[in-house]
Parts: structure tokens; sequence; C-alpha cells
């Protein structure tokens, strides 16, 4: 019987270690790699009514530095910050939502990045575990920089619709690179539900909050912040 019992032991262990290589090589080769396509592309694909994925890289130098001021101060405003985690963010939702036991408001961009590129939408607390691993390696391994790079393309903002650079030429019929301050702000304001804050249609509540977006950039110091990705 012990024999047995090191015997799976021994296979766990090397089936874990398979896991946690391959993991460590696909973040790596993302380092440098633009992803084709997300997991999370993948499944609302084939689990939804959309019929194609509109998508078009960029590089960062090519997106205006507005665009990645906005989704910090609209999603993750401690983005140069921290290390992955928002500990301030995640106990102020734990506060508010203690009698739902739900996270709303906590994940940052390196988290929303690794859940969109490696994982399918679910609520259970494996998936927010792997994702919190894979959170972990991106922020271990990629450059600030790379990481909104990459969040700047993959990121949902309308039905089929993928990442600031199509959003830009869908909604707005310029390049991204020639984004203003009040159309960034107006793209970040999606970010919580495109599918319900629709900018092909956006609401009082979006007009409301991109005002808000607006507000937070400037506090925030404006696109001096993040020159040195540009340079």
């Amino acid at each position: 019987m012990k024999k047995l019992f090191r015997k799976i032991l021994k296979r766990l262990f090397k089936l874990l270690l398979a896991i946690v290589v391959f993991t460590i090589l696909q973040v790596v080769i993302l380092a440098y790699v633009n992803p084709p396509i997300t997991t999370f592309m993948i499944y609302q694909y084939f689990t939804t009514d959309i019929t194609s994925i509109q998508k078009d890289w960029h590089d960062i130098e090519n997106i205006s530095p507005n665009a990645a001021l906005a989704v910090i101060a609209s999603e993750d405003q401690k983005f140069l910050e921290h290390h992955g985690f928002d500990v301030e963010a995640i106990q102020t939702a734990l506060e508010r939502n203690k009698e739902s036991k739900r996270i709303r408001g906590a994940s940052t961009i390196s988290q929303q990045l690794a859940k969109n590129l490696f994982l399918i939408p679910s609520k259970n607390f494996l998936r927010k575990g792997v994702e919190a691993y894979y959170t972990v390696l991106i922020e271990l391994i990629w450059s600030k920089k790379r990481i909104m790079e990459v969040y700047l393309n993959v990121v949902e903002l309308g039905e089929g619709i993928y990442g600031v650079p199509m959003a830009s030429q869908q909604f707005f019929k310029k390049s991204p690179k020639q984004l203003s301050s009040a159309q960034a702000a107006l793209i970040a304001t999606a970010l919580p539900n495109p599918k319900i804050y629709k900018l092909n249609k956006p609401s009082s509540y979006m007009y409301n909050r991109q005002f808000w977006v607006q507000r937070q950039m400037r506090n925030l110091g404006g696109t001096s912040i993040i020159q040195h990705w540009y340079e």
C-alpha cells in the first residue's frame, strides 16, 4: 500500500511539475510574441451569437497614451505600483460585499489580463486560484509596459470586438494613435461590461463616468506618468 501511495505521489508531482513548466513557458513566450487569440475570445465565439472575432494588433507606441491612462484611471489606479494585486481594493470590496460573499471591483489590470488570456469565465474558487497564479507569473516575467500593451489589444469592448485599436476604428473611425482624452475615457467606461455598456450607443451613465475618468486621469498626473513607455 505504501509503495502504491508513493507511486501515486510521484506521478502527481511529475504532473504538477509539467503543468508549472508549461504555464511558465506560456507566459515567457507571450512576453515576446503577440497572442493571436485568447481563451476568452474562443469561449465567446463558441458560446454566444457573435459570428466573428474583430481585432487589430497595434504596438503600444501606436496607441494613444490617453488609452493606457484611461484604463488605469478607470480600472486600476495603482497599476504602476502594485505587483498584480491591489490588497486595499480587495479589502474594501470584501467589506462592501460581506452579505453576498462576492468580490466586486477588486480585479487589477494584470488579473483581468490573466483571466482573458488563459481562462474561461467562471466564478468558482479554483478558477480564481489559477487566475492568481497566472497573475503572479505575468507580473514576474513581463514589464508593466508589456502588460498594458497586451491588455489594450485583447480586452473585450463590444460584441466580437477586442482591443482599443479595433474599438477606435469601429466607434470613432480613427487610428488608435489619434484617440483624444475624451474618447479614450469613453472607451474605458465600457470595460466593466461591454455587453451592457455599449460604445455604439453610450448611455447617460457612460457619459457621466466618462467625465469621472477624465478627472481621474488628470488627478493621476496625466500621460506624463507613462511617457517612458513611448520614448
